[in-house]
Order: structure tokens, then sequence, then C-alpha cells
């Protein structure tokens, strides 16, 4: 597989949606509600240079938004075909240079608290629970992952 994580162009846009669909798609029923990253507006979204890609053809898509005191990390699709290849990790990695190389000491996420398989994997990559918030529909558990200097953004976890 392409290990290049690259910032999306307008001709990745269908795939981008596929991806995301396809990542997406079996929370429905389970949350009861379409997951917000498959009605997001992904033209619009690659337009202002909030996704990154990985892939040919694209397997992966990150959403990512700079905010002023923290890089948000809006959506992480990774499509079922290659889940196990280690491409999760990678795109979490890349999220803690991209939020550095902005000079950013930290990324934060929301998940939704039936996607119970996320609240395993966000900590073993160093992001710490910080609230859980109902909003509407959708009843999401907040995390964040302070970046310290060592390499990987570990920040004195193990």
């Amino acid at each position: 597989m392409n290990d290049v994580i690259r910032l999306a162009n307008a001709d990745d846009v269908p795939r981008v949606k596929e991806v995301t669909d396809a990542a997406y798609h079996h929370y429905i029923e389970r949350i009861g509600v379409v997951p917000a990253p498959m009605e997001a507006d992904h033209a619009a979204d690659v337009a202002v240079g909030r996704v990154f890609v990985a892939g040919d053809p694209v397997v992966g898509v990150l959403v990512l938004v700079a905010e002023p005191d923290h890089l948000f990390l809006d959506s992480i699709s990774v499509h079922p075909d290659v889940r196990g290849t280690g491409l999760g990790g990678r795109l979490l990695r890349f999220v803690d240079e991209h939020a550095r190389a902005l000079g950013l000491p930290e990324v934060r996420l929301y998940t939704n608290a039936m996607m119970w398989e996320n609240q395993k994997i966000y900590p073993r990559y160093g992001y710490e629970l910080v609230e859980r918030r109902v909003q509407g529909p959708y009843d999401r558990l907040h995390y964040r992952k302070l970046l310290g200097s060592r390499p990987g953004g570990e920040a004195g976890r193990g």
C-alpha cells in the first residue's frame, strides 16, 4: 500500500465520500442516527484544505481542523478492506505530526459513546478522556492528546 498521506484534491471527493461511508455505515443501526462524518460536505472540506488521504486508490481519510489552540480531528476513516493493516495508526501519527508542524500543542477529537471500539483505540495512542457530552441525538466522548516534544508525541505515556 502507498504510505503517502497527502492533502486531498477535488478529484478525490468521490472516493473520500465512499471511504467515509464504508467506514461508518455499520454504525447507523447501532447508534440510531447517521454518523456525522457521513453527512459532511466533503467537497467543501477538501476545498478548504481540511482533508488528507492515504492510498491509491484512497483507502484512508482524515478531516482536520486547525483551531487557535489545538488541532481538531473531525473524522478518521479507514476502508473496511484494509482494516488491520496499520493504516489507522499511521493516520493517527500523521495527525500528531501535522499538529506539531502547525505549532499546536494538542489534538482533540470526539467519538460516539456507542462506538466502543474507539474507546479502546484512542487511549492506546495517548488520548485521554476529557468528558462525555450529549448534543442533540449524539452522545459523544471527548478526548485530547497533549503533544510533548518526544518523537511520536507520546508526551511521557508508555
